[in-house]
């Protein structure tokens, strides 16, 4: 498979803290693959995430490289979509964050922060980016799209402003979706939901997926392959099958113990290292 993405030698840190959030982390990421990220909190999951989609804060510092097969964004009809070689987000790059209320504008309808992206990337007029909206709310299977259209976010629940924001990240139709911890602030139920949202709507738009969680069944169930991180190192990386039936390294075992209620040797404590 063709890299969508190449990562050599990333590492970053944060002003003001002594520890590298990341340290030389190497990755290929194949167009059209799922690619789980799992760890402990404090793993350098997430900050991988937003490496990858260019929202690191201005406090960090970077090292290394991420380089992006460009052909695969390049389009005849948007010929000047990318700046500086490198794909945009919002349109290029999807984004799921763990908080929908903190990524959700609290006082824009739905209707209205959906088509705005639409809008904003594709360059659709209001009556063609709602019509869009309103198509994207069916397809991440919120009850009554039309009233949705015109709710504000904390009408909704926490299952349901989370399919908003599945929703806007793919307005655009990126090619790379990022769903960072898009399933840790819900209850079981509606974890298996979003899952299996994510899981068809890859499938429907041929996107490629970054799954970023701390649960190892959330991962095996959605992913092709397993990358697992601890103290800001890539520690183990391999197909879904091999990481969950034959771990190499006692991390893995660990945290296979330890989603199964085995005994385990207890994971040292990570305090201090930025997510």
């Amino acid at each position: 498979m063709t890299a969508l993405l190449s990562i050599r030698d990333l590492t970053v840190s944060y002003r003001g803290n002594g520890r590298e959030a990341l340290k030389n982390i190497n990755l290929d990421i194949a167009a059209g693959e799922r690619l789980a990220i799992i760890g402990e909190s404090g793993s350098g999951k997430s900050t991988l995430a937003l490496a990858i989609a260019g929202l690191l804060p201005a406090s960090a510092r970077i090292g290394g490289r991420i380089d992006w097969q460009m052909s695969e964004f390049r389009s005849p009809h948007q010929p000047s979509r990318l700046r500086n070689n490198t794909p945009l987000g919002g349109r290029d790059i999807g984004f799921v964050f763990q908080d929908p209320s903190a990524s959700l504008d609290p006082v824009m309808t739905i209707g209205k922060q959906i088509a705005e992206v639409a809008r904003t990337h594709l360059g659709l007029g209001w009556p063609q980016a709602y019509a869009k909206a309103r198509t994207l709310l069916d397809r991440v299977r919120l009850p009554d799209p039309d009233t949705a259209l015109r709710a504000f976010p904390h009408q909704l629940s926490g299952g349901q402003k989370q399919r908003v924001a599945i929703a806007a990240a793919i307005a655009a139709g990126p090619k790379l979706l990022i769903a960072d911890e898009a399933t840790s602030a819900l209850d079981t139920i509606v974890q298996a939901e979003i899952v299996s949202l994510i899981r068809k709507l890859v499938a429907e738009d041929g996107m490629t997926l970054l799954f970023i969680s701390h649960d190892i069944a959330l991962a095996a169930e959605l992913a092709d392959r397993i990358a697992v991180f601890r103290h800001g190192e890539l520690v183990e990386i391999g197909a879904t099958e091999q990481i969950i039936d034959a771990p190499r390294h006692p991390y893995t075992r660990a945290l296979l113990d330890a989603h199964l209620g085995l005994d385990a040797e207890p994971l040292l404590p990570q305090a201090g290292v930025p997510r």
